[in-house]
């Protein structure tokens, strides 16, 4: 499967070894074929820090996913951060399940979010936000707190950082979505996995535990390695105007997550 947009890589995905070596992280996930990192945390490195080794690796940070609570504290001072190393994209990653739709702060948090874009814009950054399936919630009125979440606050100030996975593990087809957000869609998430029956502890495999016994089976896969329509989601992609692809993959099951990510870009550039 071949594209012409830009692939990168979630460093999330190979977390363990970019907090033992980030260098050595950086210049192993440039030497296996990708184009930029989209970064999850500095690694206890200070920004300049960070700006260094990748320039030195030859390599761009495109996008970065900030926690919410982060830039909600010092929007400024966090956007600043992030725009010395060259990102020009900054994702909100998740919303903890006291903000999120369905609890009463969720008005308060799109307002909060709202006005931390608008300082996103002002400073010359763009701000998406990465959806799990908990916004695929219907609301009163019959939307998705997803969609509903895109009304209240405007294209010029949020973008979308689909995250084909969650999409699909809420029930809806993530190439449609992907093109529902066209022009609107400037990241996309690659994500892969594997599904039979119910399987409840799905959030337990992106480290947020929950006491649920599971009946079903769930695993992240490699790019082209799951039940993912992946050429699908791709041509969805350029349709819609994406300008960035990011591989994604939170857990790797029976290969280490070095061999699962270097999998996912020989599949979607050979």
């Amino acid at each position: 499967m071949m594209t012409n947009l830009p692939i990168g890589i979630q460093v999330y995905s190979v977390r363990e070894y970019a907090e033992k070596d980030f260098r050595g992280t950086i210049q192993a996930l440039k030497d296996m074929g990708y184009d930029f990192v989209e970064l999850a945390g500095l690694y206890g490195m200070e920004a300049e820090e960070i700006r260094k080794v990748l320039d030195e690796v030859g390599i761009p940070a495109i996008s970065a996913h900030v926690p919410y609570v982060e830039l909600l504290a010092d929007p400024a001072g966090t956007i600043a951060k992030y725009q010395k190393i060259g990102v020009k994209y900054i994702a909100f990653p998740y919303l903890d399940d006291s903000v999120r739709h369905g609890t009463p702060a969720f008005p308060e948090t799109l307002a909060n979010m709202k006005k931390i874009c608008e300082v996103a814009k002002e400073m010359g950054m763009v701000m998406l936000y990465h959806n799990h399936d908990f916004e695929f919630i219907k609301m009163d009125d019959g939307k998705y707190a997803f969609d509903y979440m895109y009304e209240v606050i405007p294209a010029d100030l949020l973008q979308t950082e689909i995250d084909t996975c969650w999409v699909n593990v809420a029930g809806e087809n993530p190439a449609e979505y992907v093109k529902k957000y066209a022009g609107r869609c400037p990241v996309v998430h690659l994500k892969d996995f594997y599904k039979e029956g119910k399987a409840e502890g799905m959030y337990e495999l992106i480290g947020i535990t929950k006491k649920e016994e599971s009946k079903g089976v769930f695993e992240f896969r490699p790019c082209g390695y799951g039940l993912q329509d992946m050429p699908a989601i791709v041509k969805a992609a350029e349709e819609a105007g994406a300008k960035y692809l990011v591989v994604e993959q939170d857990r790797s099951v029976g290969r280490t997550p070095m061999e699962a990510v270097k999998l996912s870009i020989e599949y979607l550039k050979n």
